[in-house]
């Protein structure tokens, strides 16, 4: 179903490869253009059932003909089983993957974060809550962006598939992914081969 795109992907990634030698662009040198081995169907299918979810088609395909972490935006792909986390101050409680995702628009809080009216425990019950693992239920972490920041992949509701940015550590929410100018949503291979795209052009603009 994704063979064409993933063997476009295949030889850009290939190409970036030759082209950035020297790991020049950001985040090259901690995944160095190294893809970590092909999953099988059945290490597929022994994450999903591990954590009660269904993978996107398309990343499924991404495992299984590409690789299962590596290079790929920012700090490169997450592997699926580091894409699980645990939430610092929430006693090491693990992202929700399987629970619903709550969100179809970008979601943020509506508060003054730096207004002097509420009390530092009132701040801190504020701060708990919005950054409560049930904020990100259903999202699986596949790329680090630096600042606390990471991309994720919805596993379900109606926004499964697309990239989505958690951004709560610096207070901006979580939101669909618009970091390389796309003002449409992105689903998985899109997101990935506009990122070769767009740092093939940056080398080939040097």
């Amino acid at each position: 179903m994704y063979k064409q795109q993933l063997e476009r992907i295949s030889e850009k990634l290939q190409n970036l490869r030759s082209l950035d030698a020297d790991m020049s662009l950001f985040g090259a040198e901690n995944h160095e253009y190294v893809m970590e081995r092909v999953w099988t169907p059945e290490e597929i299918t022994g994450f999903e059932q591990k954590w009660k979810i269904t993978l996107p088609e398309e990343y499924r395909a991404f495992l299984l003909h590409v690789g299962s972490g590596g290079a790929g935006p920012y700090y490169g792909l997450e592997k699926p089983e580091d894409g699980v986390y645990a939430v610092i101050g929430y006693d090491n409680e693990l992202n929700a993957i399987s629970d619903p995702f709550p969100y179809v628009e970008a979601w943020n809080w509506k508060v003054e974060w730096y207004d002097d009216s509420k009390e530092e425990e009132e701040w801190e019950a504020l701060d708990h809550d919005y950054l409560d693992p049930k904020r990100s239920a259903g999202l699986l972490r596949i790329s680090d962006f630096g600042c606390g920041i990471s991309m994720n992949l919805v596993l379900n509701g109606p926004c499964s598939g697309e990239i989505w940015t958690d951004d709560r550590a610096n207070r901006s929410g979580i939101y669909p992914d618009h970091y390389f100018g796309n003002t449409e949503r992105l689903r998985f291979l899109d997101w990935y081969e506009l990122w070769l795209d767009r740092s093939i052009h940056e080398l080939n603009e040097e």
